[in-house]
């Protein structure tokens, strides 16, 4: 029996909220096969797409990898800080860059229908 989407968007969002490091889409269905061997790759990328289109999880472009959102900012700018020694991301509200980012767009004529920004460096405790 094939579960709803929104169940389906439940069982990918509490895989990367057991997990302390980013996952990509593949290692979160090797995941979930434990539990539904059946399960194919098509279905997970269509809950990860629902969960970033909805704020609920991210997709760090830069690493093809997904979290989730710790955050609280519909409309607002994730600012996700990728460690490179451990892979631990760190997300902040980057609300008040907005309007700089919008200018920016603006600008050049382009329509930004979101932002997202990675930044890449080593965290405070691999510095140690």
């Amino acid at each position: 029996m094939r579960k709803q989407a929104a169940i389906r968007q439940s069982d990918v969002l509490s895989v990367l909220n057991d997990h302390d490091k980013p996952m990509t889409a593949y290692a979160i269905l090797d995941q979930m096969k434990q539990d539904e061997p059946d399960l194919a790759a098509p279905t997970v990328y269509r809950a990860l797409a629902a969960l970033t289109d909805q704020g609920r999880a991210h997709r760090l472009e830069s690493i093809k990898s997904f979290v989730p959102c710790r955050c609280d900012h519909h409309a607002a700018v994730p600012v996700l800080e990728i460690c490179e020694d451990c892979g631990g991301v760190e997300e902040h509200d980057g609300t008040p860059l907005l309007p700089e980012l919008s200018a920016i767009s603006a600008h050049s004529h382009f329509n930004a229908t979101r932002h997202i920004i990675e930044i890449h460096g080593v965290c405070q405790g691999c510095q140690a």
